[in-house]
């Protein structure tokens, strides 16, 4: 929720705005997936569809000539004078150096944090928002921003169109994400895709988790602890996704292959 210069609480949905006796509480995800009330759902939800296929549609034809990117995630409660949120300038500030954009949830705290690296360090900084019932609105530092009303249109452009992750201290939200992007990894539904925790104290406590319990109890395979890494260093993270989007042209069909006098297709 954020407030709209006088006129009291304001809400986006999707490109609309809500404020005073307009505003909702509820959000579209809750609405279409909170089973209570009434049976008119099943003359509404067939309609839905039309706008998730527009969020979809909106979202690629957005982000479609972004280039290479990273998305970035971490808590919208980390604050200015938290080293993290520096941390998160930097690594902003580093990816664009690298030649990378910088996708975040484009919401305050790291995801602000990010986005004001990327955007002083004069690369393109994205935020793909969300409606919730606390939302903030897009933050100052996006100059590229797509609001969306249902997390499962959101996360695909996270991925779609992103070269790797890089995730940093963060709650549930962060989480989801970030398991996310570990499953679709392990089930090879995306690959070449880097993950990488910033933050060793942070994440030491879900690694060993993952490792002694998930690990030896034969839930997952030992191959699937190297699909991220944990650091503190900034530039090792923007280091392994350079290699990983070097590596990634190094193997595609025809490269090193020299191409004289090729013919234009037919």
């Amino acid at each position: 929720m954020s407030l709209g210069s006088g006129n009291g609480p304001e809400k986006n949905r999707g490109r609309t705005v809500m404020r005073r006796n307009q505003f909702q509480s509820s959000t579209t995800d809750q609405r279409l997936l909170d089973s209570r009330g009434p049976s008119d759902w099943v003359h509404t939800d067939p309609w839905r569809v039309m706008r998730i296929q527009s969020e979809f549609v909106e979202g690629f034809g957005a982000l479609a000539e972004l280039g290479p990117a990273i998305s970035v995630f971490g808590s919208a409660r980390t604050r200015a004078d938290d080293p993290m949120y520096r941390t998160a300038e930097d690594l902003g500030r580093l990816l664009v150096e690298a030649g990378f954009g910088v996708v975040t949830g484009g919401g305050p705290g790291v995801m602000e944090a990010a986005n004001k690296g990327a955007l002083e360090a004069g690369g393109v900084s994205v935020g793909l928002g969300i409606e919730l019932p606390f939302e903030s609105g897009l933050n100052r530092y996006v100059d590229m921003g797509v609001n969306f009303r249902y997390f499962f249109a959101r996360k695909t452009m996270f991925v779609k169109y992103a070269q790797g992750f890089i995730v940093l201290p963060g709650g549930f939200g962060t989480f989801d994400e970030l398991f996310e992007a570990l499953t679709l990894v392990q089930t090879q539904k995306v690959t070449s895709f880097p993950i990488v925790l910033i933050g060793r104290d942070y994440w030491s406590g879900l690694v060993d988790w993952i490792r002694h319990t998930v690990l030896a109890e034969g839930k997952i395979s030992e191959d699937d602890l190297d699909m991220f890494t944990v650091t503190d260093d900034v530039e090792e993270a923007v280091k392994i996704m350079v290699e990983a989007q070097r590596d990634r042209h190094s193997s595609a069909p025809g490269a090193g292959e020299k191409h004289e006098g090729a013919e234009r297709p037919d």
